[in-house]
């Protein structure tokens, strides 16, 4: 026969069993129903794309694009212009610039619908067939590029700053001079937004130096 303790032990292990049984049993349930019923996501609607004439090299150029492609992609995946480079792809390096109504741009920071009506000039477009742009002929002599990755860039950025030279720079000593002497501080300091990680700089400057002596 039990004792009496040990029916009330029994009692007290078979309700606490009981009882986180009946816990489990309705957490589980709760789950069940509280989970979210999944929806299917529908397919989002593609963005038309537009019909656009660049002048791109002293050329038209008709091309339909997605209106969220930047002037560097339409160049390099639409209009088989690789010479621009793509680099950080944030308008931090240089190795996309071209020349846009003779100012230099970076390519990636802009969109290729912005710029219908423009004159877009690119690497491709400095030669005179196989004449040589002076800048062009001058990074050879100086040897200014190594890797070549951003030489485009760098050459088409040279071209735009020269045409800026009669503008004060952050290396101007006295910016309300009439005439503003190209120096080679004033060359570094112009052509700062252009990266060469092969550090050929010295040689760069030394190119346009020359181009500028010339012109």
């Amino acid at each position: 026969m039990r004792k009496p303790s040990d029916c009330a032990l029994l009692t007290r292990r078979t309700v606490l069993e009981g009882s986180a049984a009946t816990g489990l049993l309705m957490a589980a349930g709760l789950q069940a129903a509280s989970a979210p019923t999944p929806i299917k996501a529908s397919a989002p609607a593609p963005i038309p794309k537009m019909a656009l004439w660049l002048t791109i090299n002293a050329e038209e150029r008709a091309v339909e694009l997605d209106p969220r492609t930047t002037l560097l992609d339409a160049l390099r995946n639409h209009l088989a212009l690789p010479g621009s480079k793509k680099g950080c792809d944030h308008g931090q390096c240089g190795a996309c610039t071209v020349l846009v109504n003779g100012r230099r741009i970076n390519a990636c920071l802009t969109l290729a619908a912005m710029h219908e009506g423009d004159e877009i000039t690119t690497i491709e477009g400095l030669a005179d067939g196989d004449d040589l742009h002076p800048m062009q002929a001058a990074f050879i002599e100086h040897d200014g590029f190594q890797c070549g990755y951003c030489t485009p860039g760098q050459i088409c950025s040279a071209v735009g700053m020269l045409g800026e030279a009669g503008w004060p720079s952050h290396a101007t000593a006295d910016v309300s001079a009439g005439t503003i002497a190209l120096t080679d501080a004033e060359i570094r300091e112009r052509m700062s937004g252009n990266i060469c990680r092969c550090a050929a700089y010295p040689n760069i400057v030394a190119a346009i130096r020359d181009v500028a002596e010339r012109a």
